[in-house]
């Protein structure tokens, strides 16, 4: 598969899904869904060229905590784009705390705890759901304790009125899931949607080397070898596995926790080429 790779400064994830095949011989459209690492520290000229591009609408699935201890990203002062924070993890702060606290909770915590509660995807937290491959458990937890950041996550695609970015840290796992959910909404060869998310295995070095460079992931990322940061096709097979055994398919596995006929629609109008193209 030809991955459309997009090259700018300080991001090493980017891409456009575009041209991805559908099951009946059409193809996703170009322009409409990226997908990416972490958009901080941009330099001008890459928010300019993401600008270019026709970004309108930003999906961040990253948690509170990493957001807090991140700072916010460049693109948060643009106008003309929207940012929509849809965490897939169990939130790990109450209600009662709000973001003016977020900081001062962070300060008050050793970094071993930061690191846990920022990182839920370390040792700290198991997955709600559990099969053999222990990534593809994650992914699915995703879908049963944050349905509504998933819903929400894949209506911003349907409904973004230029392109739509989703990212969370590497780009890799909680972007390849959802990604991968939204494309097979819409009709995508399987095996191009499998494709697709093994890709970011082709940058996995370049992905570790930034999220290094952070004391958010520094020590989370190094502590394990880069083979087990790759994002491998038999992980996303287990994934699509367990949906179509459990549920029937991915729109049957969506429909009962929200998602209609009328989202479906949407997504497809946004994300198919049109026979007019």
């Amino acid at each position: 598969m030809t991955v459309n790779w997009i090259d700018l400064d300080g991001l090493v994830n980017l891409r456009d899904v575009g041209d991805i095949p559908t099951t009946d011989g059409g193809s996703i459209a170009r322009g409409r869904l990226l997908r990416s690492d972490n958009l901080q520290r941009l330099p001008e000229q890459t928010v300019q060229a993401l600008l270019d591009l026709g970004l309108t609408d930003v999906i961040d699935l990253r948690t509170d905590l990493e957001v807090a201890q991140e700072g916010p990203g460049p693109l948060t002062k643009e106008p003309g784009v929207s940012i929509h924070h849809h965490s897939l993890f169990k939130p790990s702060l109450t209600e009662e705390q709000t973001e003016s606290k977020l900081t001062t909770q962070i300060n008050s915590l050793s970094p071993e705890e930061v690191a846990a509660q920022a990182l839920p995807w370390t040792e700290v937290v198991r997955p709600t759901i559990e099969v053999e491959d222990d990534s593809a458990s994650f992914y699915l937890s995703y879908l049963a304790d944050r349905p509504d950041s998933v819903l929400a996550a894949l209506r911003v695609i349907a409904t973004a009125d230029g392109a739509a970015l989703v990212h969370c840290a590497a780009g890799k796992d909680r972007t390849g899931t959802i990604v991968a959910l939204a494309l097979l909404l819409v009709g995508a060869e399987p095996q191009a949607v499998i494709d697709d998310f093994a890709a970011s295995s082709i940058r996995i070095e370049q992905i570790i080397n930034k999220l290094s460079g952070t004391e958010t992931y520094r020590d989370n990322v190094l502590s394990r070898p880069l083979s087990e940061h790759e994002t491998r096709p038999e992980t996303m097979i287990a994934f699509l596995d367990y949906i179509e055994r459990e549920y029937g398919s991915v729109p049957e596995l969506l429909a009962k926790i929200g998602w209609t006929d009328e989202d479906t629609a949407a997504l497809r109008a946004k994300l198919l080429v049109s026979a007019e193209s």
